[in-house]
């Protein structure tokens, strides 16, 4: 069966294991997520759980959308995804708590990338830079763009400066250490994508 939690990340931190080595730790903080929605093959033609997260107050939510947790007989949450879980025995109103994983399972976790800003094409692709000498003033600019009289054009997905960053990313293979159900935590070797206080996905690896 396929797994899946919403979490907010925390921040980084280090534990030791069995061995005493130093283990780099990402922590999630994954409070219960309540189903709201399941849809089916037959109905919707996918299998998948709609699940909210996080708290809110009510008046600060929408009336469609309150409308859908009044329906699902659950509390008003902040966020509302869907989770594509085939074969899964939810129904509406259960919660999926951070328990559903265990220590030693590998996972993939995605989220927003941290923002960057606007960037150069030095910063953002990796360009070459121009001359330091001679008076060229060619240091970090694009360069040429493309032919000017045929295509007469700049062509689709031409790296060029732009805003970095703030983009879905997810880090395959990643392996939870600990699982603590008391605090709703989870920890997670290494890196995950999204600055502190982001919410990111934690799913079954697909490729372990």
């Amino acid at each position: 069966m396929k797994k899946a939690i919403i979490g907010k990340k925390i921040g980084m931190t280090q534990i030791f294991d069995e061995n005493g080595k130093v283990v780099p730790v990402t922590v999630i903080e994954a409070i219960p997520n309540v189903v709201v929605q399941v849809k089916t093959v037959e109905k919707e033609g996918y299998a998948a759980v709609q699940v909210g997260f996080g708290e809110i107050r009510e008046k600060l939510v929408n009336k469609p959308r309150q409308g859908q947790f009044k329906k699902a007989g659950v509390p008003v949450k902040r966020l509302l995804k869907e989770l594509r879980l085939e074969n899964s025995s939810l129904e509406v109103g259960s919660e999926i708590k951070v328990d559903t994983f265990a220590a030693g399972e590998k996972v993939d976790v995605s989220g927003l990338s941290k923002g960057k800003g606007f960037a150069g094409v030095i910063k953002k692709w990796n360009f070459h830079r121009g001359p330091e000498t001679h008076g060229s003033k060619f240091h970090r600019a694009v360069g040429s763009m493309g032919a000017s009289s045929s295509p007469s054009r700049t062509f689709k997905n031409k790296k060029m400066p732009g805003h970095m960053g703030h983009v879905n990313t997810t880090v395959l293979n990643l392996e939870v250490v600990k699982v603590m159900p008391e605090k709703n935590v989870i920890l997670i070797k290494g890196g995950v994508p999204g600055p502190n206080k982001g919410v990111v996905v934690i799913r079954n690896s697909v490729k372990a």
